[in-house]
């Protein structure tokens, strides 16, 4: 099945915030592969090793070392590029990391966010523009069913707070300054990500890779939480077809929750368990897990996202289940191990996944 028509990109100037990261890395590398004018804006990669470094995607793009929340420079920058299309993904990430420096948190998702609107408004060369979020900003209740685009957003900890206020930034900019001119603004607010490349700390697909790799058992904090786990380039090419639906036409703009369907919400104790059984059909090598559960800061134990609203406007739906995404986890990470050609890994199973 073909998702979505990537020559649209081509010879398009396309600007995108956190390009160093693990998300950032895979989307950039199928804008050049689509033949897109990429300008990345971001701090130097986040993890040693690094998906964007080892993959050498700097190559084949205008990257460019900056802090989103130094407003001068991201000017300078958007003046140069003249971008058509921004993605801004730079943030900073972990529930965790938020807890410990929760000033730093807020200033780069909310200033940062409140940064980048302010060059989008100075530049009216943007014609489009995606504000990344989480599927963390809604209050979270501890449902059974899936939270839509109307829910309530408030945030439990630091970092779900800051990028709920990063929503509430981009809705206030957006009736504040766009409401007649041509740029179209979308958030768009996404379950887990998985896939090859993820080197983060405190993230359960690198702990188990980072504990094959030293001969370890895995250990799993919290089993039975329930995430909607999805392949990153699920999110990457809805941002994609949403950026461009909505230069194309104004009135696809909006709010979209991007997850996977209901059967894909998993606990990561079964997901963990998924990994081990992948891991051992592919390599032969056997690899176990462990409950160690460390009762650390406040984590939904239950969370899953309604996706109708994407499916509804744009005919979206999810291309690989959490078996076919565990494949592929374990396809470029055993290739990565080996020292193999991780690049190649990479451009195949984009290929693979756009059809």
């Amino acid at each position: 099945m073909k998702i979505m028509d990537l020559s649209f990109y081509k010879d398009k100037r396309v600007l995108i915030t956190g390009h160093t990261g693990f998300k950032g890395s895979w989307m950039c590398k199928l804008l050049i592969m689509a033949g897109a004018k990429v300008t990345g804006y971001a701090l130097e990669a986040p993890t040693d090793p690094s998906l964007f470094e080892m993959c050498r995607i700097a190559d084949g793009m205008n990257s460019v070392v900056g802090d989103i929340r130094d407003l001068e420079h991201l000017k300078r920058v958007f003046a140069e590029v003249q971008p058509e299309i921004v993605i801004h993904m730079a943030a900073q990430p972990l529930v965790r990391e938020s807890y410990q420096n929760p000033v730093y948190t807020y200033e780069t998702n909310v200033m940062g966010t409140v940064n980048i609107l302010e060059c989008v408004c100075l530049n009216p060369c943007v014609k489009s523009f995606v504000n990344v979020t989480t599927d963390k900003v809604y209050l979270n209740k501890e449902w059974e069913w899936g939270y839509r685009e109307n829910e309530e957003l408030n945030g439990y900890d630091p970092y779900s707070n800051s990028k709920s206020c990063s929503e509430l930034v981009t809705s206030s900019y957006l009736k504040s300054f766009f409401q007649d001119s041509d740029t179209a603004i979308t958030t768009c607010r996404a379950g887990n990500v998985i896939g090859g490349g993820d080197f983060a700390t405190d993230r359960i697909i690198p702990d188990c890779i980072r504990a094959v790799e030293k001969g370890e058992e895995i250990v799993v904090r919290n089993p039975f939480s329930t995430r909607p786990y999805q392949h990153v380039l699920e999110p990457v090419t809805a941002y994609l077809m949403i950026a461009k639906a909505q230069y194309e036409d104004k009135k696809l703009a909006g709010n979209y929750n991007v997850g996977p369907d209901e059967t894909d919400c998993w606990t990561t104790g079964n997901l963990v368990e998924l990994f081990c059984k992948e891991w051992e059909k592919q390599t032969g090598t056997q690899v176990t897990w462990v409950n160690k559960y460390d009762g650390g800061p406040h984590e939904a134990n239950f969370l899953k996202l309604d996706c109708s609203r994407i499916k509804r406007t744009f005919g979206w739906k999810p291309v690989w289940n959490v078996e076919k995404t565990m494949e592929k986890i374990v396809e470029w990470s055993d290739c990565y191990l080996k020292r193999g050609d991780i690049v190649e890994c990479m451009e195949r199973q984009i290929e693979e996944f756009c059809g």
